[in-house]
């Protein structure tokens, strides 16, 4: 079986694959219970599966989209039924910006296994991308209702975050506080509730999550809208010193995006 650093990396499962999906669980033993799948319980198909997968994870990770969607179209004629390599051709066609054909893989995987709760998260997330935010709120629920899942601060993270862009503040706020007891140092968890509390324009609540940002992930590491929230946070806050540093990331890193530009404009406001 593929190790779990990579496959927790995109979101996707990691114990089961294919046919395991189900529970993980095999036929009765001696005792009468159900003992639990292992790689030698794999059939062949599986197996090719499971390696071609591990090779697309790793091309999909180096950015190269075809080499991992050739990867794929090998695991699926290996092994047809195969959930994951469904849910990872979705990622593949996201990166590709091919909303129709990733939509239809997201589909296809969680009709083979609708409890599959990384899927469901992913699928949520892709939904929120593309402007169906209500809808998505519902997938990240469904991820969150699985017990057995390993993630529960990311599907948090991104339903609050989807609730921020649907203008809902309060369930924002439930989700993010639900993920931050999970995850406190989750870089994204902050971002997003310093980001709700300026919305708000609770600044000192903001402040606090800004300056949490600061501490839990490198500042070169932060993206552009991250960088120009801190920077708005700290001006209302009135620390010119924090403020230009967290400028100086900004040109630094991001002089060509659009956030750089409206601080050159001034536009702190908008």
């Amino acid at each position: 079986m593929p190790a779990r650093p990579f496959w927790r990396r995109l979101a996707l499962p990691l114990l089961c694959v294919g046919a395991l999906l189900g529970g993980c669980a095999g036929g009765p033993g001696a005792s009468g219970k159900a003992e639990l799948q292992t790689s030698s319980d794999q059939s062949p198909g599986q197996k090719r599966a499971a390696i071609r997968i591990e090779l697309a994870v790793g091309y999909y990770e180096q950015g190269q989209l075809d080499a991992a969607l050739d990867e794929i179209k090998l695991a699926l004629q290996a092994e047809p039924g195969n959930a994951d390599a469904y849910g990872i051709r979705a990622l593949i066609y996201m990166g590709m910006g091919e909303v129709a054909l990733a939509e239809d893989n997201f589909q296809r995987a969680l009709r083979l296994a609708p409890q599959n709760a990384d899927v469901s998260n992913n699928y949520g997330s892709f939904l929120c991308q593309n402007g169906r935010v209500r809808e998505s709120i519902a997938h990240f629920d469904a991820a969150l209702a699985n017990k057995a899942y390993q993630s529960p601060a990311k599907a948090l993270n991104n339903a609050g975050s989807c609730a921020l862009k649907m203008g809902d503040r309060a369930l924002a706020e439930r989700y993010l506080l639900r993920a931050l007891q999970l995850t406190p140092d989750l870089a994204a968890t902050n971002a997003n509730l310093a980001r709700l509390y300026y919305e708000r324009r609770d600044y000192q609540r903001a402040g606090f999550f800004v300056s949490r940002l600061g501490k839990t992930a490198k500042l070169e590491s932060l993206t552009a809208d991250v960088l120009w929230l801190a920077i708005k946070v700290q001006r209302k806050l009135g620390d010119a010193g924090a403020e230009a540093g967290l400028a100086t990331q900004l040109r630094r890193h991001h002089s060509a995006s659009p956030e750089y530009a409206a601080y050159l404009h001034g536009a702190f406001d908008e």
